[in-house]
């Protein structure tokens, strides 16, 4: 029932009763773009973007990712594409992030873009550096392109480059956060002043208070990492998954600073013995590279569990992870609280005379 005005005082009068809940869908940019549920995305993730998570995700009502650089090179991505085609038949897109992945290596980024042209994806997360000539060819095809940006200026860029739309990647995000250590509390609202695109609030994210909270600074969605990893469908062991519940917002860590390449992980004793080396060696990746290559955490998230034994990133939302639902429960959970508590923020507001 609608609340009543008094006109003596101009407060609500509460009802006896709750207002009914009509369960609509939260229809954003994001939502009407992509023809999906909810305006949740899973973003990017190293060993962990792989078809059963993608597909995970679509299914749930939200925007499933694989992570091309995960893969064994373009065609492993082709094969990777189209093993996610059987097992859903909801959109789901490919991220692809422009930065190193270790010395010496290279990354064939103009096969990565061919394949995702030629499997008819339509959405796709670019990430990192210089993302001008890799927008430009996605565009060139037709595909949606997010790009993930730690900066309103980068997302400027990105908006001018020709991208879609942005995902502000706040300083509480895990994986590589940039430089300039600015939280999403001043870079959705200030992304909602500059930008003509639409964004996604990115970092951090984890709960429909927080949906409902960057839907208010003007964001179309969020984009959920870490959370996702504590799924009952996330392809890492159990034990990554119950360290995340276990732990809270303090133990995260920043590593790679000296390099200039930060990146936000879980505090483990590895990660302590990185930033110790770090401390005395500042720069040499020689130094750790064998402590924070990627193939050590893969051993950890699909064969021992050995969580204390690898570096890998992890966000701040850790201290708001307390269970470990399937993608279906958590998306619908994060959409009720989300519409939940944008419907009560109307009581908050009082009639004028």
């Amino acid at each position: 029932s609608k609340a009543t005005v008094s006109v003596l005082n101009c407060t609500p009068l509460r009802s006896s009763r709750r207002p009914p809940r009509f369960n609509m869908p939260l229809q954003t940019a994001l939502t009407k773009a992509l023809g999906i549920k909810y305006p949740i995305v899973q973003g990017g993730m190293h060993w962990v973007g792989f078809a059963e998570m993608a597909s995970a995700v679509s299914n749930a009502g939200g925007l499933g990712i694989i992570t091309a650089l995960t893969m064994p090179g373009p065609e492993g991505l082709r094969k990777e594409i189209r093993k996610c085609k059987t097992m859903t038949d909801k959109p789901f897109g490919v991220n692809v992030t422009l930065l190193p992945i270790g010395p010496g290596k290279k990354v064939d980024f103009a096969g990565i873009v061919k394949v995702i042209i030629e499997e008819g994806i339509k959405v796709v997360e670019t990430a990192g550096r210089n993302p001008e000539k890799v927008i430009k060819s996605l565009k060139a095809a037709g595909i949606y392109v997010i790009h993930k940006c730690v900066a309103v200026r980068h997302a400027l860029t990105a908006q001018r480059l020709g991208a879609d739309m942005v995902s502000v990647d706040g300083f509480e995000c895990a994986g590589h956060p940039g430089e300039e250590d600015v939280g999403n509390w001043i870079l959705l609202a200030k992304a909602g002043k500059k930008l003509t695109i639409p964004f996604i609030a990115s970092g951090g994210c984890g709960t429909g208070s927080q949906l409902a909270a960057a839907m208010a600074m003007g964001a179309s969605g969020i984009n959920c990492g870490t959370r996702f990893m504590a799924t009952k469908e996330a392809p890492v062991h159990d034990n990554v998954k119950q360290a995340l519940v276990n732990a809270d917002e303090r133990q995260t860590t920043l590593v790679l600073r000296s390099l200039k390449n930060t990146e936000r992980v879980l505090k483990t004793k590895t990660a302590v013995k990185v930033r110790e080396i770090e401390a005395v060696q500042p720069g040499d990746i020689g130094a750790i590279y064998p402590l924070v290559k990627g193939d050590r955490y893969r051993k950890v998230f699909q064969e021992t569990g050995d969580v204390e034994d690898c570096v890998f990133s992890c966000g701040q939302v850790i201290g708001l992870i307390e269970d470990i639902p399937s993608c279906a429960e958590l998306c619908k959970r994060i959409a009720d609280e989300a519409e939940e508590r944008l419907r009560s923020l109307q009581s908050h507001i009082v009639a004028k005379l």
